[in-house]
């Protein structure tokens, strides 16, 4: 099974609407009349990462499931934002990586052993860590970045989580 397309394209989709929802904090941010910057030090509870370090996190969970995957090594970039347009840079260069990988560097990932650095002498096949850790990890992130932004005050719904679903006729 390649992992590529049912992967790689959800990611790149689910960066792509993380960008509209900071493009709908702008708005926001414009109407209410204060520094957009303020939202990257939100968070829904007071020990859980505030949101900058949710698209940190995002955009890294990315990088590292793809290029563990495809056999490769991801580009590092410092977790150093402190602005909305810095966040939305590096958003965009997560996808903009993430449309650097080909469908055959993901052949055989399903059974190949991936390694992480905070499980010495561990592994788990690709798939596994694919479903088990890697996509519930990126999820996790985009679901609580779209959340605190949600809570306040961007208007943001499910749609804006999913972005375009390709329905056709039947």
């Amino acid at each position: 099974m390649n992992l590529y397309d049912p992967f790689v394209p959800q990611l790149i989709n689910t960066l792509g609407q993380a960008l509209q929802w900071l493009s709908k904090a702008r708005v926001l941010a414009e109407q209410k009349k204060f520094d957009i910057d303020v939202l990257l030090a939100a968070r829904l509870a007071p020990d859980q990462y505030p949101l900058v370090r949710q698209f940190q996190i995002l955009s890294d969970g990315a990088k590292f499931t793809a290029a563990r995957l495809a056999g490769v090594t991801p580009p590092v970039f410092e977790d150093n934002e402190k602005t909305i347009e810095e966040v939305r840079v590096r958003l965009e260069k997560t996808i903009a990586w993430l449309k650097t990988l080909e469908p055959a560097q993901f052949e055989g990932a399903d059974t190949r052993t991936v390694t992480l650095p905070f499980a010495p002498g561990k592994g788990l096949k690709g798939i596994d860590f694919l479903a088990r850790l890697g996509l519930p990890n990126f999820y996790f992130h985009a679901t609580t970045a779209y959340a605190i932004l949600r809570h306040n005050g961007v208007d943001v719904g499910k749609m804006d989580f999913l972005g375009e679903v390709p329905f056709f006729d039947v």
